[in-house]
């Protein structure tokens, strides 16, 4: 018999006030809160003691890609583009080179304590080789993350800007894994088509969103609202549309938007930051109701391995490498290395192999969770004691001008 609609209610709402509430906790004894989302949805799922039963990978992936979406955007119109230029080709280059290199790096070790085939590693590499906008936005806002601004703007706008190439990767793989006969040529084809349509159409989207605002007199605030919202959308479905990439487009989109006055800004930049902490919760809770804890025992021991070879090795490597001709100090760039979190977008991600069919599809989406787990859970608790151990901290400048807000 289908659960009634006001039960359905009840126990949705329940979760995210659940949710809600352990931010206090997160707060005050330095859990990510991601980790608090994702376990409630867990203790909520069928293999929990809540007993709800849910298996629905395409409904997961659809609200995953939507509140991804909306985050992004919100992303992208806080960052502030004066403090984006100076860090703009150290963000490009951690957000195109360090994915890349982490790719390959994790995908190489994965084949061999796995057993995958060097195809197979490559894909789960690539669904872990982004850090997550959700997941760096969230630590960056908490009370315990007093970074100086110029390293808090480099992780928003690689977090914000790498996701689509760790997207491009896992969708170019898929593809391989799926037909076999997909020439170098067509990869190539897809990559330029992929980052030059999400770069044009997300800063056309974004200056045709302020002149819209600026130019309309609705005279009612929350139709403005609203409507940003239906703007946000649709420059994601007419980006992909084109071939295009539709996480970068909205990223841009926030970006461009807000590098001038328009109406309205205090209060549309509010919604959507209200907005996205609602898109934040409910794509957590889903993606732990989505996961089953009994099928996490059997790849727990390659999942450890993975999630430190990530954590200690890869990832280091790949920032090292991809910043070894910037002018960063080494030890602001072993801060933003360890700063790396994975979060929401490789689970996401890795519900793409589930749809298509993927003969490892169920193992790599374990796999993943573990991964992106312990490393928001490690990563998440201790950035606060890399930061001190590096002799790292906001200046008196940057905690006076800082424009992160607080929980």
């Amino acid at each position: 018999m289908p659960m009634s609609l006001e039960w359905i209610f009840i126990i949705l709402s329940a979760l995210v006030i659940l949710s809600v509430l352990t931010i206090k906790f997160s707060i005050r004894f330095g859990v990510p809160s991601l980790v608090l989302f994702i376990a409630i949805g867990m203790l909520a799922g069928s293999d929990g003691p809540g007993g709800i039963e849910f298996d629905n990978p395409y409904l997961v992936q659809s609200m995953g890609i939507t509140a991804l979406v909306l985050i992004l955007f919100a992303g992208g119109l806080e960052t502030e583009w004066a403090g984006v230029r100076p860090i703009l080709w150290r963000g490009l280059s951690l957000s195109t080179i360090a994915v890349l290199l982490t790719g390959l790096l994790v995908g190489v070790f994965v084949s061999w304590v796995q057993g995958f085939s060097f195809l197979e590693g490559l894909l789960l590499g690539a669904i872990v080789s982004s850090t997550d906008a959700a997941a760096i936005f969230m630590m960056l806002r908490s009370r315990n993350a007093n970074l100086p601004k110029r390293l808090t703007q480099l992780l928003e706008f690689e977090s914000g800007s790498n996701d689509p190439m760790a997207v491009m990767l896992t969708i170019a793989l898929i593809r391989l894994l799926m037909e076999p006969s997909t020439s170098f040529g067509e990869l190539v084809a897809f990559f330029v088509v992929e980052m030059v349509v999400g770069t044009v159409v997300g800063i056309a989207m974004g200056e045709i969103m302020r002149r819209a605002f600026n130019a309309l007199d609705l005279r009612v605030e929350g139709i403005y609202l609203v409507l940003s919202v239906a703007l946000v959308l649709m420059t994601y479905g007419l980006t992909t549309f084109l071939h295009g990439s539709g996480f970068l487009a909205v990223y841009l989109a926030g970006l461009s938007m807000q590098r001038k006055p328009f109406v309205h800004q205090q209060n549309v930049l509010r919604f959507h930051d209200g907005l996205a902490w609602l898109m934040q919760v409910t794509m957590f809770l889903m993606l732990g109701l989505q996961v089953f804890p009994a099928r996490l025992v059997p790849v727990a021991w390659v999942g450890i391995l993975v999630s430190l070879f990530l954590i200690i090795v890869a990832r280091p490597a790949a920032v090292h490498l991809s910043l070894a001709f910037s002018s960063m100090p080494f030890r602001e760039q072993t801060l933003v290395a360890w700063a790396g979190l994975r979060g929401s977008v490789p689970i996401i991600l890795a519900t793409f192999p589930l749809l298509a069919g993927v003969k490892q599809a169920d193992t790599i989406f374990h796999l993943v969770f573990f991964i992106t787990l312990t490393s928001v859970f490690i990563q998440g608790t201790t950035i606060v004691w890399a930061s001190h151990l590096l002799k790292i901290d906001a200046s008196p400048q940057d905690e006076a001008h800082t424009s992160l807000p607080k929980p």
